[in-house]
């Protein structure tokens, strides 16, 4: 049975929600201000990882999700466009650092967020970066589990925001003859375009209307791409819309002019089908 307890504070205009689990291993707080601003605090372990909601007005059906709290820019460019075009934009919290590290019983362990959204995922991410335990397994399928259900229902568009290195990670690494090659259904490479501005999409119709606009783009394969726990994976696998924007830290303008250009597709969309919903 769960207990809350309510606690006003005028000054801040902030209303705090505490929710305590039966299943100890969860604890959700909620903080609501009257911007329209949450945070939840999500038990991992023996680590509180606080989850922020902004709720921007003029609501579209887009999510923006920042899995990767050092990559700074792409949160400052969302904050930006969904301030005046509207969504959600919900971001973990983590000492800016890319690895979420947190000790269960005792023990640490690191991950990489963009990887538990499969068992597959979570188990060689552990391994990569610390250590494997079931009980490390199970806490982040529940932490993922917890991530997914912030999503609403009725949704436009699932929107990663990432950023990334010079020469790093590029759209030259799914073209033929690369790395990442039988993860595409198609790419586009604009050679006009800095290679390491890219985005990623399930969708073929966000592809190529981004690929119409000239920028360097990706179609998933969502049947053949590598079962690596990303949410882009997961996304392919659950029929749900999704694309990841990506440019090099601190191209701030290059990161906004891609956005832009993705929300307005996709208020394009949503007024010439008013009744649509993507699940």
């Amino acid at each position: 049975m769960k207990k809350w307890n309510t606690i006003i504070t005028s000054f801040f205009c902030t209303i705090y929600l505490t929710a305590y689990s039966a299943d100890t291993t969860i604890f959700i707080h909620k903080a609501i201000t009257p911007k329209g601003e949450k945070i939840i605090f999500y038990k991992l372990g023996e680590r509180i990882i606080p989850i922020k909601i902004i709720q921007f007005e003029n609501s579209t059906g887009i999510v923006c999700i920042n899995l990767h709290d050092n990559e700074t820019t792409s949160v400052q460019a969302a904050i930006s466009v969904l301030d005046k075009m509207g969504g959600t934009l919900i971001k973990l919290e983590n000492n800016q650092q890319r690895l979420i590290r947190f000790r269960l019983k005792g023990v640490s362990y690191s991950v990489d967020p963009n990887s538990i959204f499969s068992r597959t995922g979570i188990e060689k991410s552990l391994k990569e970066n610390s250590r494997i335990s079931r009980e490390a397994v199970i806490e982040l399928e529940k932490f993922a589990n917890r991530i997914l259900e912030l999503f609403p229902a009725a949704i436009s568009c699932i929107i990663a925001l990432h950023n990334n290195t010079d020469e790093a990670y590029s759209i030259k690494t799914y073209l033929p003859g690369n790395e990442k090659e039988l993860d595409a259904k198609a790419a586009y490479y604009n050679q006009l375009q800095d290679k390491d501005d890219l985005i990623l999409t399930t969708d073929s119709i966000l592809y190529q209307k981004m690929v119409d606009n000239g920028f360097n783009s990706i179609w998933q394969d969502n049947a053949k791409a590598a079962r690596d726990g990303s949410l882009s994976v997961y996304c392919g696998e659950s029929n749900k819309r999704y694309i990841n924007i990506e440019t090099q830290h601190g191209k701030l303008a290059q990161y906004i002019e891609m956005l832009e250009k993705l929300v307005t597709i996709i208020a394009e969309e949503n007024r010439q089908m008013p009744e649509k919903s993507v699940n």
